[in-house]
């Protein structure tokens, strides 16, 4: 059995006239987050991560924002294509931990709806997902409350290898 390791990032502007959607889920907030798709941060750095993993290209890559196709995509079908090409590669999800930073809004109360969003979309246990929040502890960008950031990391495995 072979085992693979990836980790994906990704950082979006807050912004007024937006939706919060992260992980799948939208948060109540006064602003949402800058991109040219629903700006899922969290989903965005699960993708990267989980491609990463299959030594595939980047979200970037495949879904480029240059592309009309993806202009406020819902994220939650970047991942769906993102499990697809794994499974097609052969590879299964073993584990995806995630660390979202933001000073606000609180997303304590959402991290289990968020868990269970991944793990539908993914097909798999939610035992095998890790959510944590964190503040940027009024540093930088995330601390002014300017932007939201998401760490990722995927074990994935496959048979026969």
């Amino acid at each position: 059995m072979r085992c693979a390791v990836g980790i994906g990032y990704d950082i979006h502007a807050l912004v007024e006239g937006r939706r919060l959607v992260i992980g799948g889920v939208e948060i109540p907030y006064v602003r949402g987050l800058s991109g040219h798709s629903d700006a899922d941060v969290l989903l965005h750095a699960v993708c990267d991560a989980l491609l990463g993993a299959a030594g595939e290209q980047d979200i970037g890559e495949l879904f480029p924002d240059t592309d009309t196709r993806y202009r406020g995509i819902d994220s939650r079908e970047l991942l769906r294509s993102v499990a697809k090409i794994l499974s097609e590669k052969g590879f299964s999800i073993d584990n995806i931990d995630t660390v979202v930073i933001a000073q606000e809004p609180p997303l304590a109360p959402f991290k289990k709806q968020i868990r269970q969003e991944i793990a539908k979309i993914l097909d798999i246990r939610e035992e095998r997902i890790g959510i944590k929040a964190k503040t940027n502890e009024h540093l930088g960008e995330i601390g002014r409350k300017e932007a939201i950031a998401a760490y990722a990391v995927a074990l994935v495995s496959k048979g026969g290898e």
